[in-house]
């Protein structure tokens, strides 16, 4: 077990890839409650914000299967889809405690002159390399070039706000 999350911490680091990871439906079942529970327990820790974040939560993951198993079949590479997968849950794992922490600031600090600006660059830059790691996965994936993993990971990034505005509108959300 030490050793599957020293692995997603370098594949978060952009120095192991999902070719490192066993292709196991066990593993990613694992490595998927995983990110639920460790995203579970870091917003549950923060005092809370208004927002179904619990709901948003569940339909990240269900998105996030739904997604990789589309796009890995279309561009016909099933085959990669578990340790696809188990690569991008074990990442986000690792970097979803930066990510929502730096969501929850964002939102506490944002009437805040003076706090606002540089923690709106913390957040920037856990975005950045959260698109980066997940963009490197692709590449090792797909064997595409590197801009066009970015353009999907952002593409995906935005059919996925698209999905929970749809299911959670109105400004809970």
């Amino acid at each position: 077990m030490k050793e599957l999350v020293r692995l997603f911490v370098q594949i978060a680091l952009m120095r192991k890839g999902p070719q490192d990871l066993p292709a196991s439906a066990t593993v990613l079942a694992a490595t998927a409650a995983g990110y639920f529970l460790v995203s579970c327990l870091v917003s549950a820790a923060l005092p809370p914000i208004q927002g179904p974040w619990f709901g948003h939560l569940v339909v990240d993951v269900l998105f996030t299967f739904a997604w990789y198993a589309l796009l890995l079949t279309i561009l016909r590479r099933p085959e990669r889809f578990v340790q696809t997968s188990t690569a991008v849950f074990g990442f986000q794992a690792v970097l979803s405690p930066l990510q929502i922490a730096s969501v929850w600031l964002i939102r506490q600090f944002a009437e805040d002159d003076a706090w606002r600006f540089p923690i709106v660059i913390i957040g920037l830059a856990v975005v950045v390399w959260m698109v980066a790691a997940n963009a490197r996965i692709l590449k090792a994936a797909l064997e595409w070039a590197m801009s066009a993993c970015v353009a999907l990971v952002i593409l995906q990034t935005i059919a996925g706000q698209a999905l929970l505005i749809y299911l959670y509108p109105g400004k809970g959300s």
